[in-house]
């Protein structure tokens, strides 16, 4: 028995991006995760790790309940996370399906759900939200936020042991799938460089793994903890990643009204844009957020932006992925 009281933890999504820095912080713990995997899933990122695996689909209850047997608590991290999948009709299936089959399967084990910042609250105009904050989004586009939100009701509806962590917008290396990785590409790449009017909250990857250890060892059941470190404005997220590249690209920034109207005529049209569309939603709305309650009940320190960004910047050009 570790001193947290874990010895076995049930982790779905432990082969992703922030799910395979989780397993590596379980493992640093002395804790063994025991990992739900499909057949097809790349395990490259937690190859070197001492883990069980357990396989199956976080939308089979039977594999999950099998999964879960002989574990002392869980972390579910499964979800949708590639723009390309953000409308997907499996969105309910995964997000809030999966997310009903681990709370049935726990019963008073204790379970972290990873969240998101976009299901704390969101804005127009620059303003810092907290762990109480209201949802005060109806767009129907915001659908991933949406899920999200639902699923954390049902967490704490469920009277299970659920501790909640929103994490922001996460950047680290072996970001292979560039959910955020891609937007430093696309800055790196562009001349100009276009951008819109938000914002948002940027996190280091090994930061939010540490939040969400924290969570399942300190965390009080019931509550919801903030993983966010920085916000920044998505022309300063522009600036300083040229300034990491040493690049000096002008900056165009465009008004929300004109890129929200590009967006939805090309969706409609079928009409290919330097830019997903499905981004834009996001992209021009402020997630801007509070990480003291994180730092206080977690004891989590969170990088600054420029020490976020600039591992990331490091791997992408170590890649291949800009000059």
């Amino acid at each position: 028995m570790t001193s947290s009281g874990f010895t076995k933890v049930f982790v779905t999504g432990g082969n992703g991006f922030i799910g395979s820095r989780v397993v590596r912080a379980l493992v640093t713990q002395g804790i063994t995760p025991r990992c739900l995997l499909r057949k097809s899933s790349d395990t490259s990122r937690i190859a070197d790790l001492p883990f069980e695996r357990a396989e199956g689909d976080v939308r089979d209850v039977e594999a999950v309940r099998a999964g879960f047997e002989g574990c002392d608590g869980a972390i579910h991290l499964a979800s949708l996370s590639n723009w390309n999948d953000i409308d997907s009709p499996l969105m309910d299936e995964v997000v809030r399906g999966g997310t009903r089959n681990v709370l049935q399967a726990a019963g008073k084990r204790k379970v972290v759900f990873v969240s998101s910042a976009t299901a704390i609250n969101g804005s127009e105009e620059p303003q810092v939200f907290d762990e109480t904050s209201s949802f005060t989004l109806d767009d129907r586009k915001l659908s991933y936020a949406r899920h999200k939100r639902d699923a954390e009701k049902m967490c704490l509806e469920s009277g299970v042991p659920v501790v909640i962590v929103n994490p922001a917008e996460v950047y680290g290396p072996l970001d292979t799938g560039m959910i955020t990785a891609g937007n430093l590409v696309d800055f790196a790449k562009s001349s100009p460089v276009m951008v819109c009017d938000g914002g948002t909250s940027v996190v280091h990857v090994d930061d939010v793994a540490l939040g969400i250890v924290r969570a399942l060892e300190r965390g009080r059941p019931g509550e919801r903890y903030i993983l966010g470190g920085d916000n920044l404005t998505v022309k300063q997220l522009a600036e300083l990643t040229l300034q990491l590249l040493g690049k000096r690209t002008s900056i165009m920034k465009l008004p929300k009204s004109v890129i929200r109207g590009m967006a939805s005529a090309a969706s409609f049209a079928r009409i290919p844009l330097p830019f997903n569309p499905k981004v834009i939603p996001y992209a021009t709305r402020y997630w801007f957020v509070n990480n003291q309650k994180a730092r206080a009940e977690l004891g989590v320190q969170f990088r600054s932006a420029q020490d976020t960004l600039g591992p990331t910047v490091q791997w992408l050009r170590e890649a291949g992925h800009i000059a």
